[in-house]
């Protein structure tokens, strides 16, 4: 059972929506990102996934929102508003690509698909894969945040709307695991272990695939020859600069009992970064 401690542990940071907006016409350029064609792909690949993915976030969360009272609700209204807002700004980055050029239609089409399959296995799947993806999120997002510099080169709105989006998902990473954890009040402590790594298991192989896939076809459409794509795909996630290999230790902390995302205390960034994107609040009613 997650205790009311792991709850309490998270209730000082204050989830805020931002209505933000950010010119992304530099999504055109094949080489946005500090002119790396292969980190340009990569980035896209999991902006592409992004709008489809955060809508079924919002979706699992809103599946038990009438199960929901005081300070978690207000939470899980602050985080799909969030959430929403991500959809939106991802949504028009990828209208910057050339889809007469680049395979997006393909890569919605094969989303969508698999998207569909999770939302059949009913709601408890939705909300378990979606706290193992929010995990992958705030990972990444913990690394964009402490390194600036790897954001040298690309357009000043692409840069912040990444480091914007990996504040408040820095913000609300405990959101949707504290819903987990009191939907499941009344589960094992085992029932509730198994069912989380597992998902985790199968989204970690989805994820990493999906990304290597589809960030892969966008460099074959720059006219990259496939196993080059392949190769260079992988290498970026699990190489150099080691996108995913990065946050190794991290990952692997969620397969130990009794964790909770704010075991990782990065609360010093948002310190850091609040200020740097203040902005009309938007309405949390969801």
């Amino acid at each position: 059972m997650t205790s009311s401690a792991q709850m309490r542990s998270s209730s000082d940071i204050q989830v805020t929506p931002r209505d933000m907006r950010f010119n992304t016409q530099g999504a055109a350029n094949a080489a946005w990102l500090g002119g790396d064609v292969t980190a340009t792909a990569v980035f896209n690949a999991l902006s592409l996934t992004f709008p489809i993915g955060e809508r079924l976030f919002i979706d699992s969360v809103r599946n038990y929102r009438d199960q929901l009272s005081g300070e978690l609700l207000a939470e899980t209204k602050a985080f799909i508003a969030q959430e929403a807002i991500h959809s939106r700004e991802h949504v028009g980055l990828n209208a910057g690509l050339d889809r007469s050029h680049y395979p997006v239609d393909a890569i919605d089409a094969e989303m969508a698909k698999r998207f569909d399959f999770l939302r059949s296995r009913g709601p408890v799947a939705m909300l378990a894969v979606t706290i193992s993806l929010e995990h992958f999120t705030a990972m990444m997002a913990d690394w964009f945040l402490e390194d600036e510099t790897f954001w040298n080169g690309a357009p000043e709105d692409m840069t912040r709307l990444w480091q914007w989006h990996a504040m408040e998902e820095t913000e609300h990473k405990a959101v949707c695991f504290d819903v987990f954890g009191h939907i499941s009040s009344n589960w094992t402590p085992l029932q509730r272990y198994i069912v989380r790594t597992r998902a985790m298991v199968i989204s970690t192989v989805l994820f990493t695939l999906n990304i290597t896939r589809f960030a892969s076809m966008l460099l074959q459409a720059d006219g990259v020859p496939a196993w080059r794509a392949r190769l260079s795909a992988l290498n970026y996630l699990f190489g150099r600069p080691g996108l995913f290999r990065k946050s190794w230790r991290s990952y692997w902390d969620w397969f130990r009992p009794g964790f909770h995302p704010w075991d990782h205390d990065n609360r010093r960034l948002l310190e850091t970064w609040r200020p740097r994107f203040q902005t009309v609040q938007t309405s949390v009613a969801a």
